[in-house]
């Protein structure tokens, strides 16, 4: 199925072709076909063991595909480490939190913009420390945590805890930022405001986020792509999968029919 109208006339911002990984015997993803563009909001939906995860660590370079093919930003990048895809443009967060718990929230925004700068803590300023802690500050106000620059990251609620990891992907000045179940372990409220938060993201950056909430992600996502078995078998837009009845009986259950 063809990806939205009004983008299909630009190129992708990251194509897939054929792309697999095995781990042993076990096949986690196979021969998946994935053409994302510029400005996108692309949803991958999927049951626990789908392959999402699996395919975001091979779109991220985390490990490389044992088949396949994977673009980035009209690059063959296949063979290319998570570093270099991060320095191209490429921004994610993790299923698991991967903050500085004993630092402010302050502290870790300014390490993420530093680490698009050039990636080195140092202990000496320099002329752009200001500028690079103000930076950190405006995305502190951006993902709602304004009130918060000096709380101890480990103090935050698990929501604010979220709005952080998005501050700090966003901090890395991303062209594709991919979100792993963002809204993962959220209260009602915070996945609200969560969803808030992603539909309010510059329309430039393009947005693929893994999300089991189908609330959250059919309300931030215009593509949703939906995987089983480590492969691809639906795509549409949100109306269309919800309506899908493969859909309903692989994923939704009986609480959404």
């Amino acid at each position: 199925m063809a990806a939205p109208a009004a983008s299909t006339d630009v190129a992708p911002i990251l194509r897939l072709r054929g792309v697999g990984r095995r781990f042993g015997g076990v096949v986690a993803v196979s021969g998946v076909d994935l053409d994302v563009r510029p400005g996108e909001r692309r949803a991958i939906l999927g049951p626990n063991g789908a392959g999402k995860t699996t395919l975001f660590n091979l779109i991220s370079g985390e490990f490389p595909p044992t088949a396949g093919t994977v673009e980035l930003f009209g690059e063959d990048v296949t063979a290319s480490p998570a570093r270099k895809r991060a320095r191209m443009g490429l921004s994610r967060t993790f299923q698991t939190s991967r903050l500085f718990g004993g630092l402010s929230v302050d502290d870790n925004l300014y390490l993420a913009v530093l680490g698009v700068h050039d990636g080195h803590f140092r202990l000496v300023k320099n002329a752009d420390d200001g500028e690079m802690r103000e930076r950190g500050r405006a995305m502190a106000e951006a993902v709602g945590l304004g009130g918060k620059h000096d709380a101890l990251v480990a103090d935050l609620s698990h929501g604010e805890q979220r709005q952080l990891e998005v501050g700090m992907a966003r901090a890395a000045e991303p062209k594709l930022m991919m979100l792993d179940e963002p809204a993962a372990g959220l209260s009602r409220a915070e996945r609200v405001k969560l969803t808030e938060l992603l539909l309010t993201l510059d329309p430039a950056i393009t947005l693929i986020l893994i999300e089991h909430d189908m609330d959250v992600a059919l309300r931030v996502a215009e593509w949703v792509t939906m995987m089983h078995d480590g492969r691809i078998i639906v795509e549409g837009t949100p109306a269309e999968i919800r309506a899908n009845e493969l859909v309903h009986d692989l994923y939704l259950g009986s609480a959404h029919h």
